[in-house]
């Protein structure tokens, strides 16, 4: 996993695989390891879906894209987010089914943050006009949050970050390349990109500034 690379995975791109230990899928978007490491994935539950108890070496971070995921720690219905830190342990499942966007092992040192948001419980601001964000987290230099955009506009990113976006509802153009939903991308600066937001778009942003991390 090259992260001074670019990446870019569409829709149609799709290469899910089965889990081993459960009737769960997975769509490995970038990962370390085939079992272990860091990976950042799109995960699907069939209904009824159980997955074994597992623990987080270094930590874990869910969006929950449909549906209900569910663990020992309650239910969380589409657009919940959910950070759980180094050395927990939970026993996933979903009885209506749920797909999942998931972070494994990529906490910040020193993070210990847990956090269990339900959509009603994100805090919008107006950023500009026909633009609003949520922050989601913000630990040292590394920020994850949600925008969403009434009209279409340019995408606001930090100058010398790394990151990436998921394209949750509507579209993106990408230096006049459309994105639609279900796209992420992964860029080692954002300072070079031209991004615009399509009406009636919401995405998901992590960004992390240069001067916390080395390219590798």
């Amino acid at each position: 996993m090259d992260r001074r690379l670019a990446v870019l995975v569409r829709p149609g791109d799709q290469r899910w695989l089965d889990a081993p230990q459960a009737p769960v899928r997975r769509w490995p978007l970038e990962r370390e390891a085939p079992e272990s490491g860091e990976v950042t994935s799109l995960v699907e539950y069939l209904p009824g879906a159980r997955f074994p108890e597992h623990r987080h070496p270094n930590g874990e971070e869910i969006l929950v894209l449909s549906g209900v995921f569910s663990d020992e720690g309650g239910d969380y219905p589409a657009g919940s987010y959910l950070r759980s830190p180094a050395g927990s342990r939970h026993s996933p499942f979903s009885q209506p089914g749920c797909q999942i966007f998931v972070k494994l092992n990529q906490f910040a040192q020193g993070d210990m943050t847990t956090l269990r948001l339900e959509p009603q419980q994100f805090s919008w601001q107006t950023l500009d006009q026909g633009m609003e964000q949520a922050q989601l987290h913000t630990f040292a230099n590394e920020c994850s949050n949600l925008q969403r955009y009434a009209q279409a506009m340019p995408v606001p990113l930090p100058g010398q970050t790394r990151g990436e976006i998921l394209v949750l509802e509507g579209s993106i153009a990408l230096n006049g390349e459309p994105l639609p939903a279900g796209s992420w991308l992964r860029v080692p600066s954002f300072d070079a990109l031209r991004l615009t937001a399509a009406e009636s778009t919401l995405i998901f942003v992590k960004t992390q500034r240069a001067v916390d991390y080395q390219l590798s």
